[in-house]
């Protein structure tokens, strides 16, 4: 017992309604960049996970949050 086309229709019509079109095209975008940083992330090819490593004396950029 599922949903038939037409109840998947219905149910599109009225969240477009609800919604707009622009904010449902934003919404879905955002959802698609978030998924895509997901598997990135998982797959470790993000290179914005590395530390940045000052040349000068070798410490870290970030601060210690204990300091």
């Amino acid at each position: 017992m599922g949903f038939g086309w037409q109840e998947l229709l219905i149910i599109l019509v009225i969240v477009a309604l609800i919604f707009g079109t622009k904010k449902l095209k934003n919404i879905g975008s955002d959802l698609g960049g978030a998924v895509k940083g997901f598997k990135d992330s998982m797959s470790g090819d993000n290179p914005s996970n590395d530390k940045t490593v000052d040349d000068d004396n070798g410490k870290s950029d970030k601060k210690d949050p204990l300091e």
